[in-house]
Protein backbone atom coordinates (compact mmCIF):
# COMPACT_ATOMS: atom_id res chain seq x y z
CA UNK A 1 0.00 0.00 0.00
CA UNK A 2 1.85 3.18 -0.85
CA UNK A 3 2.61 6.19 1.48
CA UNK A 4 0.76 9.62 0.56
CA UNK A 5 1.91 11.80 3.73
CA UNK A 6 3.59 14.33 2.23
CA UNK A 7 5.05 14.69 5.90
CA UNK A 8 6.61 11.62 5.07
CA UNK A 9 8.91 12.60 2.25
CA UNK A 10 12.46 13.64 3.23
CA UNK A 11 12.95 17.14 3.05
CA UNK A 12 16.05 16.71 1.13
CA UNK A 13 13.79 15.27 -1.83
CA UNK A 14 11.64 18.19 -2.28
CA UNK A 15 13.12 20.61 -4.54
CA UNK A 16 11.41 24.47 -4.74
CA UNK A 17 12.23 27.15 -7.48
CA UNK A 18 12.57 30.32 -6.23
CA UNK A 19 11.82 31.67 -9.64
CA UNK A 20 10.70 29.58 -12.24
CA UNK A 21 8.37 30.46 -15.50
CA UNK A 22 6.93 27.66 -17.91
CA UNK A 23 5.16 28.47 -20.77
CA UNK A 24 5.03 31.89 -19.92
CA UNK A 25 3.27 30.75 -16.33
CA UNK A 26 5.30 32.30 -13.09
CA UNK A 27 5.07 29.13 -10.86
CA UNK A 28 7.84 30.28 -8.45
CA UNK A 29 7.95 29.25 -4.68
CA UNK A 30 6.05 26.43 -3.68
CA UNK A 31 4.00 26.25 -6.84
CA UNK A 32 6.98 24.38 -8.46
CA UNK A 33 7.78 21.97 -6.13
CA UNK A 34 9.01 18.65 -7.76
CA UNK A 35 9.94 15.13 -5.93
CA UNK A 36 13.42 13.83 -6.54
CA UNK A 37 12.95 10.51 -8.01
CA UNK A 38 14.98 7.53 -5.45
CA UNK A 39 16.06 4.17 -6.75
CA UNK A 40 15.88 2.09 -3.50
CA UNK A 41 18.30 -0.85 -4.23
CA UNK A 42 18.86 -2.15 -0.89
CA UNK A 43 16.03 -4.31 0.38
CA UNK A 44 16.33 -7.15 3.85
CA UNK A 45 13.26 -9.12 2.62
CA UNK A 46 13.63 -11.11 5.76
CA UNK A 47 13.21 -8.16 7.48
CA UNK A 48 9.54 -8.99 9.10
CA UNK A 49 10.48 -12.48 9.42
CA UNK A 50 13.24 -11.25 11.48
CA UNK A 51 11.24 -9.02 13.59
CA UNK A 52 8.14 -11.20 13.85
CA UNK A 53 10.85 -14.13 15.33
CA UNK A 54 11.22 -11.83 18.42
CA UNK A 55 8.79 -11.14 21.61
CA UNK A 56 6.36 -8.88 20.60
CA UNK A 57 6.29 -8.76 16.89
CA UNK A 58 4.52 -11.75 16.45
CA UNK A 59 1.42 -10.24 14.97
CA UNK A 60 3.06 -7.97 12.34
CA UNK A 61 1.82 -9.24 9.24
CA UNK A 62 -1.38 -8.52 10.50
CA UNK A 63 -1.01 -4.86 9.83
CA UNK A 64 -3.26 -3.85 6.90
CA UNK A 65 -2.05 -0.08 7.35
CA UNK A 66 -4.87 1.59 8.74
CA UNK A 67 -3.51 4.22 10.58
CA UNK A 68 -5.53 3.98 13.80
CA UNK A 69 -2.00 3.52 15.92
CA UNK A 70 -0.47 6.88 14.68
CA UNK A 71 -3.62 8.33 14.95
CA UNK A 72 -4.10 6.95 18.81
CA UNK A 73 -0.34 7.46 19.17
CA UNK A 74 0.44 9.85 22.79
CA UNK A 75 4.53 10.56 21.38
CA UNK A 76 2.87 11.13 17.66
CA UNK A 77 0.80 14.00 19.00
CA UNK A 78 4.19 15.62 20.75
CA UNK A 79 6.14 14.75 17.24
CA UNK A 80 4.90 13.67 13.98
CA UNK A 81 7.84 11.97 12.99
CA UNK A 82 7.04 9.53 15.27
CA UNK A 83 4.97 7.13 13.46
CA UNK A 84 4.41 3.43 14.49
CA UNK A 85 2.08 2.81 10.57
CA UNK A 86 5.05 4.03 8.51
CA UNK A 87 7.81 1.89 10.21
CA UNK A 88 5.52 -1.21 10.04
CA UNK A 89 4.88 -0.65 6.43
CA UNK A 90 8.61 -0.31 5.57
CA UNK A 91 9.55 -3.44 7.79
CA UNK A 92 6.96 -5.36 5.58
CA UNK A 93 8.54 -4.14 2.67
CA UNK A 94 11.93 -4.79 3.92
CA UNK A 95 13.21 -1.33 3.81
CA UNK A 96 16.00 -1.53 6.08
CA UNK A 97 17.94 1.22 5.29
CA UNK A 98 14.96 3.62 5.05
CA UNK A 99 13.79 2.42 9.04
CA UNK A 100 17.39 2.77 10.18
CA UNK A 101 17.14 6.84 9.22
CA UNK A 102 14.36 6.84 12.14
CA UNK A 103 16.50 4.71 14.75
CA UNK A 104 17.43 7.99 17.12
CA UNK A 105 13.08 8.25 17.86
CA UNK A 106 11.95 4.71 17.42
CA UNK A 107 13.23 3.85 21.20
CA UNK A 108 11.18 6.68 22.14
CA UNK A 109 7.87 4.80 22.87
CA UNK A 110 6.67 5.08 26.16
CA UNK A 111 4.09 1.83 25.91
CA UNK A 112 1.25 3.83 27.19
CA UNK A 113 -0.68 1.03 24.84
CA UNK A 114 -3.38 3.41 23.26
CA UNK A 115 -2.33 2.26 19.58
CA UNK A 116 -2.64 -1.30 20.93
CA UNK A 117 -6.57 -0.55 22.35
CA UNK A 118 -6.65 1.34 18.78
CA UNK A 119 -5.86 -1.37 16.57
CA UNK A 120 -8.40 -3.83 14.68
CA UNK A 121 -6.31 -6.14 13.70
CA UNK A 122 -4.24 -6.78 17.56
CA UNK A 123 -1.26 -6.48 15.56
CA UNK A 124 -0.53 -5.13 19.22
CA UNK A 125 1.83 -2.14 17.77
CA UNK A 126 3.75 -1.33 20.98
CA UNK A 127 5.25 -4.55 20.99
CA UNK A 128 5.99 -4.19 17.36
CA UNK A 129 7.87 -1.11 18.35
CA UNK A 130 9.66 -3.29 21.04
CA UNK A 131 10.70 -5.56 19.04
CA UNK A 132 11.85 -3.36 16.66
CA UNK A 133 13.40 -2.10 19.20
CA UNK A 134 15.21 -4.80 20.18
CA UNK A 135 16.16 -6.04 16.50
CA UNK A 136 18.04 -2.68 15.79
CA UNK A 137 20.15 -3.83 19.23
CA UNK A 138 20.55 -7.33 18.26
CA UNK A 139 21.73 -5.91 14.43
CA UNK A 140 24.25 -3.61 15.82
CA UNK A 141 22.04 -0.47 14.01
CA UNK A 142 21.70 1.03 17.95
CA UNK A 143 23.65 0.81 21.34
CA UNK A 144 21.49 -0.27 24.25
CA UNK A 145 19.48 2.45 25.39
CA UNK A 146 19.22 3.22 29.34
CA UNK A 147 15.60 0.99 29.44
CA UNK A 148 17.40 -2.02 28.47
CA UNK A 149 20.44 -1.64 30.94
CA UNK A 150 17.49 -1.09 33.57
CA UNK A 151 15.89 -4.10 32.20
CA UNK A 152 19.58 -6.17 32.22
CA UNK A 153 20.27 -5.16 35.82
CA UNK A 154 16.34 -5.97 37.57
CA UNK A 155 16.18 -9.41 35.81
CA UNK A 156 19.94 -10.17 36.36
CA UNK A 157 19.59 -9.18 40.14
CA UNK A 158 15.50 -11.39 39.88
CA UNK A 159 18.04 -14.77 38.32
CA UNK A 160 20.36 -14.45 40.72
CA UNK A 161 18.98 -14.09 44.20
CA UNK A 162 14.70 -14.57 43.26
CA UNK A 163 14.21 -10.82 45.58
CA UNK A 164 14.56 -7.16 44.67
CA UNK A 165 16.97 -4.86 46.15
CA UNK A 166 16.28 -1.41 44.86
CA UNK A 167 19.84 0.43 45.90
CA UNK A 168 21.85 -2.34 43.77
CA UNK A 169 19.46 -1.84 41.10
CA UNK A 170 19.93 2.10 41.04
CA UNK A 171 23.71 1.40 41.65
CA UNK A 172 23.87 -0.75 38.59
CA UNK A 173 22.35 1.36 36.43
CA UNK A 174 23.87 4.02 37.04
CA UNK A 175 27.44 2.04 36.87
CA UNK A 176 25.96 0.65 33.07
CA UNK A 177 24.69 4.10 31.81
CA UNK A 178 27.80 6.16 32.84
CA UNK A 179 25.80 8.43 35.24
CA UNK A 180 26.85 9.65 38.65
CA UNK A 181 25.40 8.69 42.26
CA UNK A 182 25.15 12.11 43.40
CA UNK A 183 21.88 12.78 41.69
CA UNK A 184 19.89 15.52 42.98
CA UNK A 185 16.70 13.54 42.81
CA UNK A 186 18.33 10.86 44.48
CA UNK A 187 18.98 12.56 47.19
CA UNK A 188 15.88 14.02 47.97
CA UNK A 189 14.24 10.53 47.35
CA UNK A 190 16.89 8.82 50.05
CA UNK A 191 16.01 12.26 52.24
CA UNK A 192 12.12 11.30 52.27
CA UNK A 193 12.46 7.79 53.34
CA UNK A 194 14.58 8.77 56.29
CA UNK A 195 12.51 10.97 57.24
CA UNK A 196 8.85 9.35 56.54
CA UNK A 197 9.63 5.44 56.81
CA UNK A 198 10.18 3.97 60.27
CA UNK A 199 13.24 3.03 61.92
CA UNK A 200 12.76 -1.04 61.65
CA UNK A 201 12.46 -0.83 57.91
CA UNK A 202 15.45 1.22 57.08
CA UNK A 203 17.53 -0.88 59.38
CA UNK A 204 16.19 -3.95 57.07
CA UNK A 205 16.75 -1.85 53.61
CA UNK A 206 20.14 -1.30 55.07
CA UNK A 207 20.64 -4.85 56.08
CA UNK A 208 19.34 -5.73 52.70
CA UNK A 209 21.85 -3.66 50.87
CA UNK A 210 24.70 -4.70 52.65
CA UNK A 211 24.27 -9.00 52.90
CA UNK A 212 22.14 -9.24 49.84
CA UNK A 213 19.84 -11.96 51.31
CA UNK A 214 18.48 -14.93 48.55
CA UNK A 215 15.33 -16.76 48.56
CA UNK A 216 15.43 -20.26 49.98
CA UNK A 217 16.17 -22.96 47.34
CA UNK A 218 16.56 -21.02 44.87
CA UNK A 219 19.69 -22.56 43.22
CA UNK A 220 16.67 -24.86 41.12
CA UNK A 221 14.88 -21.75 39.58
CA UNK A 222 18.11 -20.04 39.06
CA UNK A 223 19.55 -22.51 36.40
CA UNK A 224 15.96 -23.33 35.16
CA UNK A 225 15.88 -19.36 34.62
CA UNK A 226 19.01 -19.07 33.42
CA UNK A 227 18.57 -22.18 30.71
CA UNK A 228 15.39 -20.45 29.61
CA UNK A 229 17.09 -17.32 28.93
CA UNK A 230 20.05 -18.20 27.22
CA UNK A 231 18.07 -20.60 25.08
CA UNK A 232 15.89 -17.52 24.19
CA UNK A 233 18.61 -15.52 23.25
CA UNK A 234 20.03 -18.11 21.05
CA UNK A 235 16.76 -18.25 19.46
CA UNK A 236 16.80 -14.46 18.66
CA UNK A 237 20.28 -14.75 17.33
CA UNK A 238 19.16 -17.55 14.84
CA UNK A 239 16.04 -15.83 13.44
CA UNK A 240 18.75 -12.50 12.55
CA UNK A 241 21.40 -14.94 11.54
CA UNK A 242 24.05 -14.07 14.37
CA UNK A 243 26.20 -16.46 15.48
CA UNK A 244 26.67 -16.77 19.52
CA UNK A 245 28.65 -13.61 19.88
CA UNK A 246 26.18 -11.73 17.60
CA UNK A 247 27.92 -11.46 14.56
CA UNK A 248 27.14 -12.46 11.11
Amino acid sequence: MPIHEKSLIRPENLVEHEELVIDGVDVSGHWSTFIKPRTIFDYNEAMQDEIAALPGGENIHRCWQCGSCTNACTVNAVNPEFNPRYWIYLIRLGMEEELLRDKDILWQCVSCNKCTYACPRDVVPEAVMKATAHWMELKGHTPKSNSTHFDEEFASQVIATGKIEESRVIRGFFRKTGQPLNQPWLAALITGLVRRFPLGYLMRMGWATVFRPKTRGWSASRRAIREYVHEREAENRKALGLDATGGH
